[in-house]
């Protein structure tokens, strides 16, 4: 039950500090869709995602209207697509994936993930066949997610996978080059994936998910600044306090719109990812928290503390506001996505290196970076290496989505437009780990892992 208070405050928060539903993801599960056919298999695809989302768009439009409560995308996440195709050519794996692609389309879906492999351990033909379709299948779509888990705690890190995805990358890169290089934005590469995580480009419906569940992402950081605003003399401890009383009320807002999608589509409720999203919307920042808080550039020294504090915060608030949470939960810091995030990169305050450091205590990794689009593909391998490690040895998700622009050097411009905003090209540490990334094999898991 909500109170006619919480209804008003969150449409407070909706005029005032640019809180939005960041997503309604709906997960379907594709095992029953199965066929040695692929033709047989997009058929039953299609017929079982507009059973289920078929009324997405329509039931979030009129959450929209009935709140007066932002929605910004409607999302499906499906199983993961390797699992499903073992015995499928290259050329049926695009049919699949321009499928999926149609079928978003068609249904008014923003993005449809779930062209995604899990290889913790075996790295087999079929599974490479998969891998080195993804920058054909990225570049032939326009709404397609992809993504590969190669690494997690409980059972190590695949360096044959990592050594190739340099190549992979730099290839979406190449194709998608007239715009930005864009598709880099619709892969993600990571460790500890969840299962029900309703934000792209990650998201995949989980082999334990059931057939279908309803998932909601939230965001508000804006909420979380103007709180702050008001905080000028306080310490640390009362800006804790303050953050976590707002991220109670985000979540409400969250597991409102649950509450009434699921109901309205008849489909199990899920979990609400608690997560501050931001969006490139001056103060709408997850940097220009941190600077709230007190750091006088993002990237300078105490930024990994007040991001710390902010991200543990907001899952103690959070958790308590909502009957699940679960998917990334806690704090982004997608570069390209926040505005003042490429304030720090080019005021020359914000590294990849302090980003790094940074992610080890945030909710995903080096997140829509754009780097120079003739960086070594050793070097992303490298850079994908280091950001598993974090998750792997933490025991915590993380990710890494890098964006090679096709054609741009260090210090020029990129604009993706809408959510994915804009940046400048970021320097890199040009020392190569070529050597280390083309030993492959696998990393065993770490000694945490041994748990039973």
């Amino acid at each position: 039950m909500f109170s006619s208070q919480e209804i008003i405050e969150t449409i407070n928060m909706v005029k005032q500090s640019n809180l939005d539903i960041r997503t309604i993801t709906i997960g379907i599960s594709l095992f029953d869709c199965c066929s040695d056919v692929s033709q047989r298999f997009i058929d039953n695809m299609k017929k079982k995602i507009t059973k289920y989302a078929g009324n997405l768009k329509s039931v979030a439009d009129e959450i929209e209207d009935m709140f007066g409560l932002p929605i910004v995308n409607r999302r499906v996440a499906l199983t993961p697509i390797s699992l499903l195709t073992f015995s499928y050519s290259y050329e049926d794996l695009l049919k699949v994936a321009s499928a999926a692609d149609q079928i978003a389309k068609e249904l008014n879906i923003d993005l449809i993930g779930g062209y995604s492999a899990m290889v913790h351990k075996n790295y087999d033909d079929n599974t490479r066949k998969f891998i080195f379709s993804i920058p054909d299948a990225i570049a032939q779509t326009e709404r397609l997610c992809s993504s590969v888990e190669v690494g997690s705690t409980r059972f190590g890190i695949n360096l044959d996978v990592i050594s190739h995805l340099g190549y992979i990358i730099r290839e979406i890169a190449k194709k998608t080059a007239e715009r930005d290089s864009f598709g880099c934005a619709r892969f993600v590469v990571f460790a500890n994936a969840p299962d029900d995580n309703p934000f792209m480009a990650g998201a995949f419906h989980g082999a334990g998910e059931g057939d279908v569940c309803l998932n909601v992402g939230i965001s508000g950081p804006g909420v979380v600044k103007k709180a702050l605003e008001e905080k000028k003399d306080a310490t640390i401890d009362e800006i804790y306090e303050t953050i976590k009383k707002m991220a109670f009320k985000i979540t409400r807002a969250g597991q409102l719109v649950l509450q009434y999608a699921s109901k309205k589509l008849q489909i199990p409720a899920g979990i609400v990812d608690l997560s501050l999203a931001p969006t490139p919307k001056v103060g709408d920042s997850i940097a220009e928290i941190l600077e709230e808080i007190g750091v006088e550039k993002v990237g300078g020294y105490g930024s990994t503390f007040a991001l710390a504090l902010l991200n543990d915060a907001v899952k103690k608030g959070g958790a308590m506001a909502a009957t699940f949470t679960g998917g990334l939960s806690g704090a982004f810091i997608p570069v390209s996505e926040d505005s003042g995030m490429v304030k720090g990169v080019e005021s020359g305050a914000l590294s990849l290196e302090k980003l790094e450091a940074m992610t080890s205590v945030c909710s995903v990794g080096l997140d829509m970076i754009v780097v120079p689009g003739d960086v070594e593909p050793e070097i992303i391998s490298g850079m994908i290496a280091d950001e598993i490690a974090i998750g792997v040895y933490n025991n915590k998700t993380t990710a890494v989505r890098v964006i090679p622009a096709y054609g741009k050097k260090e210090g020029e411009k990129v604009n993706f437009g809408g959510l994915l905003g804009s940046s400048t090209v970021m320097k890199i540490n040009k020392v190569s780990p070529q050597k280390m990334i083309k030993r492959g094999g696998r990393v065993p898991p770490p000694v945490i892992a041994l748990r039973n």
